[in-house]
């Protein structure tokens, strides 16, 4: 699976286990429709392994530990369980130790499907995959959502009240938090502010500029942006009077990270006219976007689940060649600029992963600037590392 892609649950009954080249703390929380725990009885971790419908379940060790998760035996409003994971030493981030989840049916142990949140760094703490009801039918939707701030970051993100000794007197150096202690929260405290390169915005206050790395939601007043937009891309000649042949292009994948179809200056139209390029720019000439690829979002197969922009120069001309590029996407009813993410520091290489867009369990969609150079002089040869890069 890919982040936020979804499937069906075919069984009442499933095991999440997670496992990493060390050892991690399982947990799951259950949460109601407005995304809270009802009281720490529903926080199930190694101190607490039993709930209404789920339980824990320790590998002592020597197998991942797991969540079980009943569906026919959840209590009235729990509406989703989430399941996260911990490194079990002291501070540990998921850098270099990328955790991968699976999801089976608890009764037979068939693998239903697999997911390995990718680019992890400063994260202490993931939520790796949620179990959901929707329209009275149960899913599993892969996330990948990182805190920096460990257990009690996300605790806290879902109504748990979280207990910390008091601090010493002199200023204590940052340490990942200790296991929370969990008690009934009178009212649900504000959510913790995401850390660094955690969480996402939306379009409620206008464009976006993006940072590398960086995830806005295509969401303005709460409702899901699902018109027309066109992402445009464009770069100028770091030499004057030198042309640059560049070459914009969208690869679109299913769930598995399966290669679907990809819109080039070779194939201006796919997915039945939901994606269309306006062609090739030969130079690099003119103002604005050099290259325009339009993405009717509302006419996307459901089996596209995550588009990747890319550009690459067919010429072998290098990046350190281009002045900047950018990819910027727009509104196409109103014209409007919504999102813009200016690449910077150039690499000697003739390919970038510039952005892509994923879509949620919700119908969504979120934007994420890449920025991630490849050695690739054709959309053919950016369709490997686009994939891994999602």
């Amino acid at each position: 699976m890919t982040p936020g892609s979804n499937i069906p649950l075919p069984v009442a009954r499933v095991t999440v286990d997670v496992a990493a080249p060390v050892r991690l703390d399982v947990s799951g929380l259950l949460l109601t429709a407005d995304g809270k725990v009802r009281s720490d009885e529903d926080f199930i971790f190694y101190n607490q392994p039993a709930g209404p419908g789920v339980t824990y379940r320790s590998g002592s060790g020597t197998a991942p530990d797991a969540i079980v998760v009943d569906t026919a035996a959840l209590p009235p409003g729990i509406e989703k369980i989430v399941v996260t994971a911990s490194p079990d030493a002291t501070g540990q981030t998921f850098q270099g130790i990328e955790p991968t989840a699976t999801i089976r049916g608890a009764d037979d142990n068939s693998v239903l499907a697999t997911f390995t949140p990718p680019q992890l760094g400063t994260e202490t703490a993931l939520v790796v995959v949620e179990i959901y009801q929707r329209n009275g039918a149960w899913k599993a939707r892969a996330v990948g959502q990182g805190y920096a701030n460990g257990l009690a970051g996300i605790a806290t993100d879902f109504g748990v009240t979280v207990e910390e000794p008091a601090p010493a007197a002199a200023p204590p150096q940052p340490v990942a938090p200790p296991t929370p202690t969990l008690q009934t929260p009178v009212a649900p405290p504000a959510p913790a502010a995401p850390a660094p390169g955690a969480g996402k915005i939306n379009l409620d206050k206008g464009r976006v500029s993006l940072q590398k790395n960086q995830t806005v939601s295509l969401v303005k007043g709460g409702r899901p942006l699902l018109a027309q937009v066109k992402m445009g891309l464009g770069w100028e000649p770091a030499f004057r009077g030198k042309d640059i042949d560049l070459d914009a292009s969208v690869i679109a994948y299913g769930p598995q990270r399966n290669h679907i179809d990809s819109c080039y200056f070779g194939k201006l139209t796919i997915l039945n006219g939901a994606v269309k390029h306006s062609g090739d720019n030969l130079t690099g000439e003119g103002g604005g976007d050099d290259e325009v690829i339009v993405v009717d979002l509302g006419r996307l197969p459901q089996e596209v689940t995550a588009l990747v922009f890319t550009v690459n120069s067919f010429s072998g001309q290098k990046f350190t060649e281009v002045a900047k590029a950018y990819c910027r996407l727009i509104d196409a009813a109103s014209g409007e600029e919504l999102v813009r993410f200016d690449l910077t520091g150039a690499e000697a290489q003739t390919g970038v992963l510039m952005a892509k867009l994923i879509r949620q369990f919700s119908g969504e969609w979120d934007m994420t600037a890449m920025g991630d150079f490849v050695k690739a002089r054709t959309v053919r040869n950016m369709v490997k590392p686009a994939a891994q890069a999602l």
